[in-house]
């Protein structure tokens, strides 16, 4: 295994109008997101009191006995399964997950014994969100484009998903922890722990994403890898469970709309001359592609890959 070569983007700069210190970080961020997808950020506005908080609070959550974290389960007819989730169902990865729509939707579902649970994960969604547009403004400059232009594009925060996770310690036999996969959306904000085993593919080598007190790993989706037609990369990465500890992280999901429409901007295509790397399609029908591709691969069956179905060049490797 590679040692880890993500970059620590101090994003300071932003907050204090340092032009200079701008333009060196988003030279960093492109080189990251060109190359990895991933980088890791500090001083990004979200108080380290209210990360550590959350890290401490779902940790005693997900401890509790299992039959108290059920009661917690999904309401039927929810959109999206809010509340207490258990994995394998039916694949190889150990994890458990609170999930958490936006603060307002009555589908949300938090354990009774916990009340500061609701709060905490609440303040940490609304952080999340704020800094997913400071995100998006910095990387549409990134890309050489007017700041507002992913905000614009992106412009709903109906969708947008916040999941607290908890990793048993890995077996003799037993080590993963999630799967190899590619996020949807458009940006993937993760707070972990200081236990590790997030790790990223690069050139057929997983890299670790070593946690960096007070820092979060900023991961780019698929719906970012369509947009700017390959120019930024949606990573394979993977959580391997720790030997001895339980691993406890947060996962921010800066999504888009199901009815979106999605296609290479003209940005990267008909201005400079460039064939698209994608057909357009709807969001949700993207969606659907990549849970039939699930399914298929959990039967054991020939990989239907979700977004090679929209792809012009079929060279699109498992997503």
């Amino acid at each position: 295994m590679a040692n880890s070569l993500m970059p620590i983007v101090d994003l300071s700069p932003f907050f204090l109008g340092d032009e200079d210190g701008e333009r060196k970080a988003r030279e960093v961020i492109h080189e990251a997101c060109s190359r990895y997808g991933f980088f890791q950020i500090i001083n990004h506005g979200v108080p380290l009191d209210l990360m550590s908080r959350a890290l401490k609070l779902s940790k005693s959550f997900f401890e509790c006995p299992v039959e108290e974290k059920m009661n917690c389960s999904p309401l039927p007819g929810a959109p999206f399964p809010a509340g207490y989730n258990r994995k394998p169902n039916p694949s190889y990865e150990f994890a458990e997950y609170l999930v958490m729509l936006h603060p307002g939707s009555t589908f949300n579902v938090f354990p009774a014994n916990h009340p500061q649970l609701r709060e905490v994960m609440g303040d940490l969604f609304n952080q999340f969100t704020k800094i997913g547009a400071i995100l998006e403004s910095i990387l549409s400059e990134s890309l050489g484009l007017p700041p507002s232009t992913l905000q614009e594009f992106n412009n709903e925060r109906n969708s947008d998903v916040l999941t607290a996770l908890y990793y048993v310690p890995a077996t003799e036999n037993e080590k993963m922890g999630i799967n190899s996969h590619r996020d949807v959306g458009c940006i993937t904000f993760v707070l972990q722990d200081e236990v590790g085993g997030l790790e990223v593919q690069k050139d057929g080598k997983w890299i670790p994403v070593t946690p960096n007190k007070g820092a979060l790993v900023v991961n780019i989706g698929i719906v970012l890898q369509v947009l700017t037609n390959d120019k930024y990369k949606s990573p394979n990465h993977r959580v391997m469970r720790p030997n001895g500890r339980s691993r406890n992280s947060f996962s921010f999901f800066y999504n888009v709309s199901g009815g979106k429409w999605l296609e290479p901007l003209p940005y990267f295509t008909k201005q400079i001359d460039e064939k698209p790397n994608y057909q357009g399609f709807i969001y949700s029908d993207y969606l659907q592609k990549r849970n039939e591709n699930k399914l298929k691969r959990a039967a054991g069956l020939e990989e239907d890959l979700g977004l090679s179905h929209f792809s012009l060049t079929k060279s699109i490797e498992n997503h």
